[in-house]
């Protein structure tokens, strides 16, 4: 019996962007909508590939432009099967030195999460297990904390994580005040959340390496799981390095790199404890997987900035899988809107789908009321 190809004939791109009910305030930037890319993979054989990826408001309609352009004629014809040799011929739209890197990565990691649904799709597994099957519930906590208190006071917001979502924890938004003001802010959390919540931090790249020594001091405490992404881009290797050798909490980052590469040399240089590369902004399943096993000969775990939609099936298919993260509602309408079966959080946790592909159902009625006109 020979080997079935999986023909690509069609790239559907459709850009959606939706208000949010308030502002969001991190410690340096603000957001107001939030924006996202549906694409619809279709093949000869009747397979459609579907994901929606990415955060990216101001270069949304760039990335639409890319998509359509440059990727669509080059995967057309191309067999979706032959998942490493569409992501290469893909990768030469990140090339662009005069355009933002993170525009041609996007609209990869949008086209690479399609091809491996029609994948899964025509194996008829879940992603989760044929990516490695490490486990198939994966705990997760939202990201909050902003700053302004959009969702009311801390303990409220924190309440709702717990009891009304069900979730495991919570990574809260520092850096963007004083190491002491920060540091009686996630007092307030650790108080409402009680002992056995997971608590993160993320600085959002906000302090000075003295900064983050010093709320590292003041919060220990209060048993942070990590401290993520604490310090200035522009030295942020060696900085990294130092409050992790200083400050005595585990460090995250990663999402701010574009590479595997990338995220190897923050290992190499001992900055990390745990690696939230982002699937979305950097390339795609395939870029996440091979940061995944550099990490796991540096004995470094593994995490996702945001996008549950992928990240689930990522985190429960390693082994040094750390959590799944969400927003709130309010910050992000797609996962509790866009996805109509999601699975129920319980004591924490979300069993993986087991439908084939990424196993989402989206609500096209939805997509359509918020489509964006590009």
């Amino acid at each position: 019996m020979g080997l079935r190809p999986l023909t690509i004939t069609d790239v559907e791109v459709v850009p959606v962007r939706a208000p949010l009910s308030r502002e969001f305030r991190g410690s340096y930037y603000r957001m107001t909508h939030r924006t996202t890319v549906v694409v619809r993979l279709r093949t000869s054989e009747g397979i459609v590939g579907e994901a929606y990826v990415g955060d990216e408001d101001a270069s949304a309609a760039e990335i639409v432009d890319v998509l359509r352009k440059e990727v669509s004629p080059v995967l057309i014809g191309m067999d979706a099967m032959a998942t490493e040799k569409c992501w290469a011929a893909v990768y030469p739209v990140t090339f662009d030195i005069l355009r933002d890197r993170r525009i041609g990565l996007v609209a990869l990691a949008a086209v690479d999460t399609a091809v491996w649904d029609a994948v899964g799709k025509a194996l008829g597994q879940p992603l989760w297990r044929l990516w490695g099957g490490a486990r198939d519930r994966v705990p997760m906590i939202a990201i909050g904390g902003y700053y302004g208190e959009p969702l009311g006071p801390i303990s409220e917001e924190i309440g709702y994580y717990r009891e009304e979502l069900g979730l495991a924890g919570v990574k809260f938004k520092v850096g963007g005040r004083s190491p002491e003001e920060d540091a009686d802010r996630v007092a307030q959390a650790r108080q409402a959340a009680g002992p056995d919540f997971v608590l993160c931090i993320d600085a959002n790249q906000g302090y000075t390496v003295a900064e983050a020594v010093r709320l590292c001091e003041l919060v220990r405490p209060y048993g942070v799981r990590w401290f993520e992404e604490p310090v200035r881009w522009h030295n942020d290797r060696r900085a990294l390095h130092d409050v992790r050798a200083i400050g005595g909490i585990p460090v995250a980052a990663g999402q701010s790199e574009l590479t595997p590469s990338g995220c190897r040399d923050l290992m190499e240089a001992g900055a990390v404890d745990v690696c939230n590369f982002d699937a979305s902004w950097s390339g795609g399943p395939t870029a996440w997987r091979r940061t995944a096993a550099i990490a796991a000969a540096y004995d470094v775990a593994m995490g996702h900035h945001e996008e549950p939609q992928v990240s689930l099936h990522l985190i429960g298919s390693v082994p040094h899988g750390t959590f799944s993260e969400c927003f709130h509602p309010d910050r992000d309408p797609f996962w509790w809107s866009l996805v109509v079966n999601r699975p129920p959080i319980v004591d924490g946790a979300l069993t993986l789908p087991d439908g084939p592909g990424l196993g989402w159902e989206l609500d096209w009625d939805y997509i359509e009321r918020h489509r964006l006109d590009v």
